[in-house]
């Protein structure tokens, strides 16, 4: 495991602890910077029209294709550590 891949992982722990909860802006970045970062490209069928929640989520992790694993994750542990998670 890399030493990236440790700071993701407490990243991922601390955004649970955070004392608000992020708008949901932030939270579909969080989404698809986690699924970045852990999973790669988007995959599977992209959600229909009517499932709001499945498709925003969908569409935000699809803007992200072709970022490298590596970055996804530092930017999400930045973005958890400027939302006040404790990551260090």
């Amino acid at each position: 495991m890399t030493e990236t891949d440790v700071r993701f992982q407490a990243a991922t722990e601390a955004v649970k602890q955070l004392d608000q909860k992020p708008d949901n802006d932030t939270l579909l970045k969080l989404y698809a910077l986690y699924k970045q970062g852990s999973e790669g490209d988007v995959s599977g069928d992209k959600p229909g029209f009517f499932d709001f929640v499945g498709l925003a989520k969908y569409e935000a992790w699809e803007k992200l294709e072709g970022t490298p694993r590596d970055q996804a994750q530092e930017r999400y542990v930045d973005l958890v550590k400027a939302l006040g998670g404790q990551v260090d």
